[in-house]
């Protein structure tokens, strides 16, 4: 008896001594991959909002906006649907570059290509004051075409260049974005100014919704009129560097395009890359 209560003791106490040792191994590894996934920045979404926040992407993560847009009863075109590229990379927490992109657009337009690729522009923006509690961050950015596609324009014609002007910041649980455009359109051989301003704001719906709208007008040199539209999209934090949307915008004047409907996704790559900067102050501190 005393044979056989010595056998069945020993792998108990292997038992109760490996058994604390796995589970503690087990629980080190989840606490590992909970802090790797802390570890990841959040996304800071442009889209679908027409504005563009003054925040720049967290330094050295590529971020990929991409989405698809359908839209019906603007100026020359019957409808449209496309593909609709960003991606932004920010070597420094000062400067951003960005690359926007129209792949393709599928159109029923008098006189345009069914099927042509869009515009592709450069940008780079430059936050010019880091806002804190409820100060505003402010920038400004500059785009311009690098090629010219033969997709048909909706009631806001691509521009040859833009400049713009962004203030972001937050109140009382509500963050907005705003910008002013200075744009320059081109109708071979005519060229002309555009102005534009909007204001986007968004809340928490609660859980990982949001909600944002927003209302925005841009000049018509061309037409003699005004593009005035509002604009309201939902959110899904699916990860803090994945964010899903989708919504709608509608026209208010004869001139802008009548109906839009939209839905993306934004994908902030969690591999930081080794490209980043150290901007000197003039003191020879430095940022980053």
């Amino acid at each position: 008896m005393i044979r056989l209560a010595v056998r069945l003791l020993i792998p108990v106490c292997w038992l109760l001594v490996l058994f604390p040792i796995a589970a503690s191994a087990q629980e080190s590894q989840q606490a590992s991959q909970e802090k790797a996934a802390q570890e990841i920045p959040e996304a800071n979404p442009g889209r679908p909002t027409v504005a563009t926040p003054a925040t720049l992407t967290p330094v050295g993560y590529l971020q990929f906006e991409t989405g698809v847009l359908a839209a019906w009863h603007s100026p020359g075109v019957v409808s449209q649907t496309s593909i609709n590229e960003v991606i932004k990379y920010a070597p420094s927490r000062w400067v951003e570059f960005l690359v926007a992109t129209q792949p393709y657009a599928h159109s029923h337009a008098v006189g345009q290509p069914t099927n042509a690729a869009g515009d592709v522009d450069l940008g780079v923006q430059v936050d010019l004051y880091h806002g804190e509690s409820v100060k505003p961050t402010i920038a400004m950015s500059y785009f311009g075409r690098v090629y010219s596609g033969a997709a048909a324009n909706l009631d806001i014609q691509g521009p040859q260049n833009s400049v713009l002007f962004l203030i972001s910041g937050d109140i009382r649980g509500f963050h907005y974005d705003t910008n002013g455009f200075f744009n320059e359109v081109v109708n071979d051989p005519v060229r002309r100014a555009v102005f534009g301003q909007t204001l986007s704001v968004s809340h928490p719906l609660g859980g990982k919704f949001g909600i944002t709208g927003e209302i925005w007008h841009f000049t018509q040199p061309f037409l003699q009129g005004n593009a005035v539209g509002n604009l309201w999209a939902v959110n899904y934090n699916l990860r803090r560097n994945l964010v899903l949307d989708c919504g709608f915008d509608h026209g208010l004047t004869s001139t802008s395009t009548q109906w839009e409907v939209f839905a993306g996704f934004t994908y902030l790559l969690p591999h930081k890359l080794p490209l980043t900067w150290a901007i000197p102050k003039a003191d020879g501190n430095h940022f980053r």
